[in-house]
């Protein structure tokens, strides 16, 4: 049996590293059923956003060998 930590794949395609080492990820509710969502609430949607610093460990561990 391997002792090796396994990368949670949910994780690798929700969040990415920055070249400084934050965490980025893409905010919910911006994908799809936006008709009736106003034109300024889709524009503050867009682009990325950082976590915040207390969940960045949990992440990192569970990105395994994406995170370095």
């Amino acid at each position: 049996m391997s002792a090796k930590m396994k990368t949670h794949k949910g994780v690798k395609k929700r969040f990415r590293l920055s070249a400084n080492g934050k965490v980025k990820y893409k905010p919910c509710g911006s994908t799809h059923r936006n008709v009736r969502v106003s034109a300024k609430r889709k524009r503050n949607m867009r682009g990325n956003d950082t976590l915040e610093p207390c969940m960045e460990a949990r992440i990192k561990r569970a990105l395994g060998k994406y995170s370095s």
